[in-house]
């Protein structure tokens, strides 16, 4: 019997459309925490606008960190060919930590100028990108582990390279949350810097190179 065919594996396609739709609801309430500024008729739209600039960098760094989570996690099902119940439940989980990013987004958006609350806001924030980072280690281990869900032409060396490269994101993501114990502007400034390093060509692993030429 082929492993797709046996009992409990399925097909990935509802999988894969219903993390498309999470990830898209939780990118789009992004933008709604962007509020509307309020004006007198002694002040000015434009600087009203500019002193929302902590609402647009939160978003900026929210939108770009789902965004790669999105395109890494398209990647994964170019070699992920089947589920199966435990691997649902596990991408449940994960795509959990992906909606409720909005909150710690709009968290730090209201805290950010506020020297007594900007610590606790960027740890929330850095707490929740740990979490998604482990998942998304989790739901890719869990696939990987013995060629679980994997097609069995797999590169093992590959394989091996691209899961070492999925950790560093848990532990990259850990210590900018303990620095913000230290320094709140340099860990928030890290989880930018990471959403944008992660744009950058060739900067995540090259998970099409695990299926063997020829």
């Amino acid at each position: 019997m082929a492993a797709r065919d046996a009992p409990g594996v399925t097909e990935t396609g509802r999988l894969e459309t219903f993390a498309d739709g999470v990830m898209a609801i939780a990118i789009t309430l992004l933008v709604l925490e962007i509020g509307v500024p309020e004006v007198d008729e002694h002040g000015s739209l434009g600087s009203a606008l500019l002193e929302q600039w902590p609402q647009y960098a939160a978003y900026a760094v929210s939108f770009l960190t789902i965004g790669i989570i999105w395109v890494n996690h398209h990647h994964l099902f170019s070699v992920i060919e089947r589920t199966t119940h435990a691997f649902l439940m596990l991408n449940v989980v994960f795509l959990m930590t992906i909606a409720v990013l909005p909150w710690p987004t709009a968290l730090i958006a209201e805290h950010l100028r506020e020297e007594a609350s900007r610590t606790t806001a960027a740890i929330v924030y850095g707490l929740t990108m740990t979490a998604i980072a482990v998942m998304f280690n989790a739901v890719w281990r869990y696939a990987a582990a013995g060629l679980r869900l994997l097609p069995p032409d797999v590169d093992r060396a590959e394989l091996a390279r691209v899961s070492r490269s999925y950790l560093s994101g848990p532990v990259t993501y850990l210590a900018g949350t303990l620095l913000a114990l230290w320094d709140a502007w340099w860990s928030l400034g890290l989880f930018a810097l990471l959403a944008i390093y992660w744009l950058l060509p060739g900067s995540g692993p090259r998970i099409e190179r695990l299926r063997r030429v020829g």
